[in-house]
């Protein structure tokens, strides 16, 4: 699932090309859709709300767009055809005179009232990008479930805004706390979400996405994606398990070092 850095890059992008620019193609590719004609409006703004793209209309009307796993936005100049997938992947066109945007396999598409965002995007927690950031707001959505884990409390956007699978076990990594944590047992709860959102201001604006500060394969993570490799800290063997409620189950790698579980066998911290 693209994290929230991946998003506000794709937003970024979209509002460099089509803002303040009439709308020439539109071309919607899902049913509900099938006769919704934009052409003449302006884009004024295309902004992300954690995992969320909305662009917004001169006629106060958004596009609302959800990439979850697999969706992506893909521009072209004008006039060039967009190859980079199969045709039936498209859900819609949007484009103007010098730009075109092309949504392949997204979600949730739909055309609503700019003033009615709240339907898509109010059940939200703060933005770790977004100018509604507090952090005030995020911990005290975080620690109304104290024995919620952490790694899993994390991931829910209703908490905090566009902390995805990556991020969720990086952070949880350098702050050296166990995934299985409860949220309640975190020592320093906050110090987890600065971390979180200084990794992801850190690479909002290219599509690389390191948490290291290395590149190359291997090293571009601590431990996402490393499972049976040499932690970058300590060299011991990451480890990965399924964590969540089925079927919402997510992979998490942790280092057991540099991450230990600190709970007794009750569920308690030791």
């Amino acid at each position: 699932m693209p994290e929230g850095d991946t998003v506000w890059l794709t937003a970024a992008r979209l509002h460099r090309a089509l803002s303040g620019r009439a709308l020439t193609v539109t071309d919607f590719r899902v049913p509900q859709l099938a006769t919704v004609d934009l052409r003449g409006h302006t884009v004024t703004e295309v902004i992300a709300r954690g995992k969320h793209v909305l662009m917004r209309l001169d006629d106060q009307q958004t596009v609302h767009s959800h990439l979850r796993m697999d969706g992506s936005w893909y521009l072209t100049r004008a006039g060039v055809p967009a190859r980079r997938h199969p045709d039936h992947l498209v859900r819609v066109r949007l484009g103007n005179a010098e730009w075109l945007a092309t949504g392949y396999r997204i979600h949730d598409l739909r055309v609503l009232p700019t003033a009615g965002e709240d339907q898509v995007v109010g059940h939200l927690g703060p933005d770790l990008l977004g100018p509604d950031w507090s952090e005030d707001v995020a911990l005290r959505r975080l620690t109304s479930q104290p024995d919620r884990a952490v790694a899993d409390a994390l991931l829910d956007q209703r908490n905090l805004a566009g902390i995805g699978n990556l991020y969720k076990c990086e952070v949880l990594f350098i702050d050296r706390v166990h995934p299985w944590t409860p949220v309640g047992q975190v020592p320093n709860l906050a110090s987890v979400l600065s971390t979180a959102r200084r990794l992801l201001r850190m690479n909002r604006d290219h599509p690389d996405q390191s948490t290291t500060g290395m590149t190359g394969p291997g090293r571009d993570h601590w431990v996402y994606g490393r499972s049976g490799q040499p932690c970058l800290r300590c060299r011991t063997p990451i480890r990965r398990e399924d964590q969540g409620v089925p079927p919402h189950q997510r992979s998490t790698y942790w280092c057991p070092r540099c991450q230990p579980d600190r709970r007794d066998p009750d569920g308690q911290e030791a």
